[in-house]
């Protein structure tokens, strides 16, 4: 039997990139995925198609996560749906890269905006159901610059940093109700949005890797569905590298 056999599974910023492949892996694992996007409601329900084809059950749903009437519409109707939402992957995230001397209010706030009070909204509409069924689990999508930081990542940085310190304060408060909440860290896996870095700075990246390879959205994408499954069930605030030892 698939690892997530019969649950029901909200991935948020799910149209391309990692999402897409942490919704295509947990269909194959067994569970009904929720395809969340913003504006990208084509690639979205391309991903759909591409999970219903492979024989999986999955939906493509709209909610900008910085919007909190939105995500409370969707999760409300996922929920009168499909019944309730097992497993929550905050994986909507943005980048406005850039040096904080010349950095703006709105690159700085947009970011934050979308990757850490993004994933405050969407655990906050989910959580009330978690708690009265006592059980659940959550996954952030943090990254490698959480911990390392990066040259012209101040605001992407913090906002990763913030969701690890979110996830570990949140596993704290609810693993007594049977819910656990983890991230999961990547480095630097190829995907379009971190494209023009990779081409600009192949070389000296990748000698930087200790594995000497960019990672890929699938390995990224079974280290997700590991930690939302039963088999991390002694698993909670914990934050798992998916970075070929660049962190070390």
């Amino acid at each position: 039997m698939t690892c997530l056999a019969g649950m029901i599974a909200v991935v948020t910023g799910a149209s391309r990139g990692i999402g897409a492949a942490v919704a295509v892996e947990m269909a194959a694992e067994g569970a009904t995925v929720i395809i969340n996007y913003r504006s990208s409601r084509t690639e979205a329900e391309a991903v759909v198609a591409k999970i219903k084809d492979a024989g999986g059950n999955a939906a493509a749903w709209g909610a900008d996560v910085t919007q909190p009437a939105q995500v409370r519409s969707m999760m409300d109707g996922v929920c009168a749906q499909f019944g309730r939402v097992d497993v929550l992957v905050c994986n909507a995230g943005i980048l406005r890269d850039g040096l904080l001397a010349g950095m703006s209010y709105e690159d700085w706030s947009d970011v934050l905006n979308v990757n850490l009070t993004g994933a405050f909204v969407a655990i906050r509409e989910v959580l009330g159901g978690m708690i009265a069924r006592r059980s659940g689990s959550i996954v952030s999508i943090a990254s490698v610059h959480a911990t390392s930081g990066g040259r012209g990542h101040c605001n992407y940085a913090a906002s990763k940093a913030g969701l690890i310190a979110l996830t570990r304060s949140l596993a704290l408060e609810v693993a007594s109700r049977g819910i656990r909440v983890n991230a999961v860290s990547p480095g630097l896996i190829e995907t379009e949005m971190t494209r023009l870095l990779r081409e600009a700075a192949e070389p000296e990246l990748l000698r930087e890797i200790p594995m000497r390879r960019f990672g890929q959205v699938q390995e990224v994408a079974k280290a997700v569905v590991f930690l939302a499954s039963p088999q991390s069930s002694y698993i909670t605030g914990t934050t798992l590298h998916v970075s070929g030892g660049l962190e070390l």
